[in-house]
């Protein structure tokens, strides 16, 4: 009797336990499925509010689009093998110089198999990984070309099917490098379904090509080692300079926030988020995540955000209404160029969008004007 018994809730242990990994299984295509729509979603509202909406100019006719590099591949490379899960092209560390006299066209000449965008995949094997770069910039062309010097030839040793793409804030009020990354996010997944997007600050260049771009099964952060900080990583929960995300990784922390104006604070603000939403922060080791940083000053536009410390004191109350959900800003033009993909983008103030504009004050009639009194002018006198 005892046998049966045993034998009896065995099966029914195991009957609980199939029932669990299928319900695991059925959940993680759902949520995968759920990300594919959201994908959906907005290409398709973006592409019907370009239509109706002036402020969507990046919508370009079709003829101006890089060639659909995944069509291709398709086609062209049905009988190519994939690329070996470790590239053999890979050289270890890299001496980073920065040569005064280097032009984006040398840089063009010594990268033939980057097209039109800054696109590029392998031609001899499928790649295994598909990787954007994101970076946010204003004015900082001199540096921009030294990471395109260096990133292209390190990105095709990889093997990696990759793109770069430069969000370039229009104007000149203060720069916000978290909202052009979520800028670029959406603007890159419209283009191709990226397995893996880089947040790539621009005057960071890698100093080892064995740190690989592509994503990890949580965030990644890349810059683990840089020259300014002794190659040590400065905190536990530092995640600036160089970061992976994939768009499941995005989505669940709501992207990046929208709020930071100036310099200092977002990089903790998304280090936190990554922790809130139940994920952890990937590294390698500080001998292979090294990069040299191009030495500069400050940049006009972009002075220590004040607000910073207060505002990292409420994430875990504010990351989940502002950031991928409350990012607005126009594309005022979108350029495929030899080397990167260019989207130039108003983002707005910290009034918003569309800031209200005072009008002028009008003057009083000349016969209405009043006389400054006494009283008045000794305590300009006196100031």
């Amino acid at each position: 009797m005892a046998l049966k018994l045993q034998s009896k809730w065995r099966y029914i242990f195991m009957f609980l336990g199939i029932q669990l990994v299928v319900m695991a299984l059925l959940s993680r295509e759902g949520y995968q499925k759920r990300i594919t729509y959201f994908m959906h979603i907005l290409r398709k509202s973006d592409t019907s509010s370009s239509s109706s909406r002036n402020h969507t100019a990046g919508s370009l006719p079709a003829r101006h689009a890089p060639a659909n590099l995944t069509h291709l591949s398709k086609v062209q490379h049905d009988a190519i093998p994939l690329c070996p899960k470790t590239s053999p092209l890979l050289d270890g560390p890299i001496h980073v110089s920065f040569p005064s006299r280097l032009t984006l066209a040398e840089v063009q000449r010594k990268n033939p198999q980057v097209v039109r965008g800054g696109r590029y995949r392998p031609p001899d094997c499928e790649a295994r990984h598909r990787t954007a770069i994101i970076v946010p910039h204003r004015h900082r062309e001199h540096h921009l070309k030294f990471l395109l010097h260096y990133l292209h030839p390190f990105l095709q040793r990889q093997q990696l099917n990759y793109g770069i793409y430069i969000i370039h804030q229009a104007g000149n009020y203060t720069f916000n490098r978290a909202k052009l990354m979520n800028v670029g996010f959406r603007e890159a997944m419209k283009e191709e379904d990226w397995d893996c997007l880089f947040f790539h600050d621009v005057d960071l260049i890698p100093e080892d090509d064995r740190n690989l771009y592509v994503c990890d099964s949580n965030p990644k952060h890349a810059a683990v080692a840089m020259d300014k900080f002794g190659y040590k990583l400065p905190y536990k929960m530092y995640f600036g300079g160089v970061s992976a995300l994939t768009p499941l990784h995005y989505l669940k922390m709501n992207g990046f926030p929208n709020n930071y104006w100036g310099w200092g604070g977002e990089d903790d603000d998304i280090g936190v988020r990554v922790s809130l939403a139940g994920m952890y922060i990937t590294r390698p080791s500080l001998k292979v995540g090294r990069y040299k940083m191009i030495k500069h000053k400050l940049d006009k536009g972009n002075d220590e955000n004040p607000k910073r410390f207060n505002m990292l004191a409420k994430t875990r109350q504010t990351w989940k209404t502002d950031g991928m959900n409350t990012a607005v800003y126009e594309v005022l033009s979108r350029e495929y160029l030899p080397l990167y993909t260019n989207i130039t983008v108003n983002i707005g103030t910290e009034e918003g969008l569309h800031p209200p504009t005072t009008p002028p004050r009008k003057n009083k009639p000349a016969a209405v004007q009043k006389a400054p009194s006494k009283e008045v002018t000794s305590e300009k006198k006196s100031a």
